[in-house]
């Protein structure tokens, strides 16, 4: 990354901010940050988040290329998701009141929403966008106090889902390998962002609410009608992804939905239904699309790349300091979020590194029997 920062001053900062991110200060705030490089005060790592010249989209696309070239296979998955970052006062770009998914409560916080790729030797957050809410794209002033560009206030406040689509153009532009994308129910009940990847022919795994209807007009095509009469042969448990739920935890049921005149040659589009063992009235649905000859434990363990982009967002912020920054400016927020990601994403490289020459040099693990 040392090309990113033009001058020799830049780089070194740059660096030590990496190494107190991957350091294990137990809070990664302005302060902490600046006396673990050995500086009196804050005030050139807040110079170097505010107003020195470097671009912190540079550094996501070289982070992204990064993670790809280490991580990425056809198996792979974008992966889509959100996170809250609880704040004070007013003033913090995109700062609002709205609600917290990993709370469930409504909170004064700003939302982010990241892109992670998940495969078979590892996960990492690759991109991201602030979500900037109406009540700021409808205020120039405030605005333009907190630094948003002018081109995003005059784009007006971007649905996440078409944040989303921005992130997934950007990964397949850059060429990054994957079969599949996944997402909650925030996108996967936006018609459009499933037109984006369907028209792409970006096989996807969606989770949708059991209101979701398949059929305009008629409530015998919502899912959760539909999975009711699913016949008890109908469910079947399939060993998880790595890094996924427990063995066991869940029950699946698979369906191919009637064919569209609008599908590309060999697509289908069917629903996915996780049933929890220990709670069987617990029932969750999911939209897919993808290609006719796909094998359901591809699709459940899709699926399920959503909980291992979960525990990567965690893992950021306990590990690699993601949410511990204290800027309030728009640029800011990206360059310590970036910055954040690419600790983290080089922690999950190395360790997909240690385990795979672990693999090669070190004893045969023993290998898990999955009854039929």
């Amino acid at each position: 990354m040392a090309g990113l920062f033009g001058r020799v001053e830049l780089r070194r900062r740059a660096r030590t901010y990496l190494i107190g991110l991957l350091s294990p200060l137990e809070r990664k705030t302005g302060w902490q940050l600046a006396a673990a490089a050995g500086d009196p005060t804050p005030v050139r790592v807040q110079h170097f988040l505010s107003r020195a010249v470097w671009s912190a989209d540079l550094v996501r696309d070289a982070l992204r290329a990064y993670a790809a070239a280490h991580l990425a296979g056809p198996g792979g998955a974008l992966v889509v998701d959100e996170t809250g970052f609880p704040k004070r006062g007013p003033s913090s770009a995109g700062v609002q009141r709205q609600f917290l998914h990993a709370t469930g409560r409504t909170e004064n916080c700003q939302v982010g929403v990241f892109l992670a790729y998940v495969g078979e030797r590892g996960a990492a957050l690759i991109d991201r966008e602030l979500y900037l809410p109406p009540s700021w794209a409808e205020d120039p002033d405030r605005c333009a106090a907190a630094g948003v560009p002018a081109g995003r206030v005059a784009d007006g406040a971007l649905a996440k889902p078409r944040l989303a689509e921005a992130m997934i153009g950007r990964a397949v532009a850059a060429g990054v390998e994957a079969g599949w994308v996944a997402a909650d129910a925030t996108y996967g009940r936006d018609s459009a962002f499933l037109a984006f990847l369907s028209s792409r022919r970006l096989s996807y795994v969606v989770e949708v609410p059991l209101t979701q209807t398949l059929r305009e007009s008629d409530e015998s095509g919502r899912v959760d009608v539909l999975a009711s009469g699913a016949p008890e042969s109908a469910w079947h448990r399939v060993p998880p992804r790595p890094g996924g739920c427990a063995a066991g935890e869940y029950d699946w049921a698979w369906a191919t939905l009637p064919g569209a005149d609008d599908l590309p040659p060999g697509f289908v589009r069917t629903l996915l239904v996780r049933r929890s063992t220990e709670r069987p009235a617990e029932l969750v649905y999911y939209l897919c699309f993808h290609a006719d000859a796909v094998r359901r434990e591809e699709i459940v363990r899709t699926a399920e790349a959503r909980r291992i982009m979960a525990a990567c967002l965690r893992a950021a912020k306990a590990e690699c300091g993601l949410d511990h920054y204290q800027v309030r400016r728009w640029e800011g927020w990206y360059r310590h979020v970036t910055l954040a990601m690419l600790a983290h994403a080089f922690v999950a490289v190395t360790t997909a590194a240690e385990r795979a020459q672990g693999e090669v040099g070190g004893p045969e693990a023993p290998r898990a029997i999955h009854w039929r």
